[in-house]
């Protein structure tokens, strides 16, 4: 795989072009590289503006209104409300902290259970799911501090007043 991000060329006509492969290209074309893990930049043919991000957003779209989707309603609508939030910064963070996480806990696991030796398994599930708990704990404290509601009381762990 190339260091380099592989260059696509976004034309009026709304086609793509793969400048290294030399040919047109889908919008399934680009989400196989992107699964392949081949970086990918697209830009406008004519003003030369990068245009990845809403080339990524577009092929999230067309996923979300076939089959399964990914995002519930109400996860989407707390998306939308996190973008005129205070807490934006830190819930970006959080997501791009959680998804690299889930990646790399991903290909350990994968790596791992190419080392199955004689039946059983060269990794402790407990250690991992111990390391998991852990993290997603980690993260979520840092969000919570980072949108100003660490350390405030919860409600229901409040213990009644005796009169």
């Amino acid at each position: 795989m190339s260091a380099e991000a592989r260059l696509i060329k976004k034309y009026p006509n709304r086609r793509l072009y793969d400048t290294e492969e030399s040919r047109y290209v889908t919008m399934v074309d680009v989400q196989k590289l992107v699964r392949e893990n081949m970086p990918v930049k697209v830009v406008d043919s004519q003003s030369g503006e990068d245009i990845t991000r809403g080339i990524l957003i577009q092929i999230i779209t067309e996923q979300e209104t076939g089959g399964e989707p990914l995002f519930t309603t109400d996860m989407l609508l707390r998306f939308i409300r996190f973008y005129d939030e205070a807490v934006h910064e830190a819930f970006s963070g959080y997501l791009d902290h959680s998804l690299k996480f889930f990646a790399d806990q991903q290909r350990d696991f994968n790596q791992r259970m190419g080392e199955i030796v004689g039946g059983k398994a060269a990794w402790d599930m407990a250690e991992m799911t111990r390391r998991n708990m852990s993290f997603w704990q980690d993260m979520q404290s840092e969000f919570f501090r980072a949108a100003g509601l660490a350390g405030k009381p919860d409600d229901k762990s409040k213990p009644e007043d005796d009169k």
